[in-house]
């Protein structure tokens, strides 16, 4: 683990302090608790009713499959915090035919863990390190009511409290967010939302390589992940995502290399990748900030 990716916020020159948080480059995690999916949960209930038939008739093979191509992550959330991720997308569900009104996160099937207990460690992560500025993006929200929803968007608010950064602050740069003792800035992708102050609402984009239409409003997301169809994951039946990451990461390094962050119609902002624990996303992605200092010295040399 690279120490220096740990607290790597605290540690930006000082002349990046003021810089609004939508133009530093910042390391995300995809799907990032597909690390402790549960091979034995149900289908998410977007799945289609072949698939569903599939699964129910033959789990000797989907099951397998499903687990090597749904995993995106290896590490757990404190692992992949103080790796130097600070964009994590979640994606938060209530599994069908439970009593209980336990959460758990979602990609295909559903986690073994639940939603309260990994938002507890990262709460105690940020303790920890005060200096640290996370993004929380809560989505899908599959099988919740609207008072679901409250509940969960009051045990936010109670675990988080003061760190929770509310939407009335219009411009983020570290030097405010820690003036102010914020440390959590949460996107929640559901109308409910703009109820509560504290939750940011369509404050995400997601560009997923259209870099061409050039950058939006506010924070947004690049998507550095590879995706297969099921034609190809069952002609391959020894290969996985992580096979298919790993051949391809030199290939995704030197595009990432290339990239700008900062306010240009070009750059980028979040960029979130696939077992960012096992390849070294965080470290290049963290790098990028160095050319807003040297564009920043550019700048003033011209001036003088």
């Amino acid at each position: 683990m690279d120490a220096n990716c740990r607290d790597w916020m605290s540690s930006l020159p000082e002349e990046l302090w003021d810089i609004p948080l939508t133009h530093l480059a910042i390391p995300g995690s995809h799907d990032a608790m597909s690390y402790c999916l549960d091979i034995n949960s149900p289908l998410v209930r977007a799945e289609s009713d072949f698939f569903r038939l599939l699964d129910g008739v033959f789990s000797c093979f989907t099951r397998p499959a499903i687990f090597r191509w749904a995993t995106t992550q290896d590490k757990t959330i404190e692992e992949q915090l103080s790796m130097g991720i600070r964009y994590f997308d979640l994606r938060v569900a209530h599994k069908p035919n439970d009593s209980s009104s336990d959460l758990y996160f979602t990609h295909v099937i559903y986690t073994h863990v639940t939603v309260l207990e990994t938002l507890e460690s990262v709460a105690a992560w940020l303790e920890a390190h005060p200096k640290e500025i996370v993004i929380l993006a809560c989505s899908h929200f599959e099988g919740m009511d609207d008072k679901c929803h409250e509940s969960f968007i009051w045990s936010l608010k109670k675990l988080f409290g003061s760190k929770l950064c509310p939407q009335k602050e219009s411009v983020l740069t570290l030097r405010s967010l820690w003036a102010s003792g914020y440390q959590v800035i949460l996107s929640y992708e559901c109308q409910l939302a703009v109820r509560h102050q504290e939750l940011a609402h369509g404050v995400m984009t997601y560009l997923d390589w259209h870099k061409d239409l050039g950058r939006p409003e506010g924070f947004f997301v690049s998507g550095l992940n590879l995706t297969a169809d099921r034609c190809y994951i069952a002609k391959n039946q020894k290969e996985s995502l992580r096979t298919l990451t790993y051949s391809n990461w030199e290939y995704l390094r030197t595009w990432l290399e290339e990239q700008l962050p900062g306010s240009d119609a070009r750059s980028l902002n979040i960029i979130a990748g696939d077992f960012v624990g096992s390849l070294p996303l965080c470290s290049a992605v963290i790098a990028l900030n160095q050319k807003l200092c040297w564009k920043n010295s550019s700048q003033m040399k011209k001036h003088y």
